[in-house]
């Protein structure tokens, strides 16, 4: 199977006419998804890229049955563009957009609320990779040539982690089935849990790799989540051993500012739930390796 996305799944680009919407939907095309039309405001009935444009979401919605999208417009109208989405029905929205306000994104997760647990939008990102399904659809920026198709899970704050992941394990001739960048920013759409729970739902999912990093308390609560609820290993890589507290690295939601959120507390504590670490980035795959070959614990 996979999750979120795959071969049939319906995808529209929200900002498709401008310069980054068009150079991600070549390639997202190129890979393979099944993108069926775009939307920027005061351009629909044209074509872009042989692919209808449109002037709504839910115009998009209603003329090519779309289930998916993902966002490139700036980060102003970003709020007003996921909730667009969510309302024309759409299922998964992926907002790679950097720099949207936590203001905004209150205002999109209390939004969120109007909406049944089977209705609600699943929204990844901001400033995020994106979702890959490998051999399936490509929804968002990364390199798809380094994923494998398999049976490996990997959910990201990092981008770059997550390429350098899927990149040792196809080295070691291990697959992936679906990589999913939920972003590195205070507050996102979905977290490690939310992801987690949808693999363990997947049939074709049989293990996890959680890439994680210092800051905030998700790491942990996924752990909690995959003790009590998963019958699939969890292995987890967190970065920022050496970060100092206090101080943003990299990500802004990357700053240890209580107890628990530093990398080493992140880790003794997930030990306790049973997730299996990884000691650095260069071993990540290897680990996965030996915990589906049973030698790792």
């Amino acid at each position: 199977m996979s999750i979120l996305i795959d071969k049939k799944t319906k995808i529209i680009i929200q900002g498709f006419t401008g310069k980054i919407g068009s150079f991600h939907a070549e390639e997202m095309i190129k890979y393979g998804s099944n993108i069926v039309g775009g939307v920027t405001p005061g351009k629909g009935g044209q074509i872009h890229l042989k692919l209808p444009v449109f002037n709504t979401v839910k115009e998009a919605v209603k003329k090519t049955g779309a289930t998916a999208s993902i966002l490139f417009v700036p980060p102003a109208f970003a709020a007003d563009s996921a909730m667009e989405a969510a309302d024309a029905g759409i299922k998964t929205c992926v907002a790679i957009t950097d720099g949207i306000p936590s203001h905004d994104m209150i205002k999109i997760k209390r939004y969120m609320k109007r909406y049944s647990r089977s209705e609600k939008m699943t929204l990844i990102g901001p400033n995020c990779a994106g979702i890959i399904s490998p051999g399936k659809a490509m929804l968002g920026i990364m390199p798809g040539h380094i994923y494998k198709e398999g049976k490996v899970g990997i959910i990201g704050r990092s981008g770059t982690l997550g390429y350098e992941a899927a990149q040792q394990l196809k080295n070691l001739n291990i697959g992936i089935s679906t990589s999913v960048g939920i972003g590195g920013d205070p507050i996102n759409g979905s977290s490690f849990k939310d992801i987690l729970e949808k693999f363990e739902q997947d049939e074709e999912t049989k293990i996890v790799l959680m890439i994680g990093e210092i800051g905030g308390p998700q790491e942990v609560n996924a752990g909690k989540f995959a003790k009590d609820n998963m019958s699939k290993p969890v292995v987890a890589y967190i970065a920022g051993l050496t970060a100092p507290k206090g101080r943003v690295m990299g990500h802004a939601g990357a700053i240890v500012s209580a107890y628990g959120e530093s990398a080493v507390e992140k880790v003794e504590l997930l030990k306790e739930c049973g997730v299996i670490i990884s000691r650095n980035p260069s071993v990540m795959g290897e680990t996965v390796k030996l915990t589906l070959n049973g030698k790792q614990k």
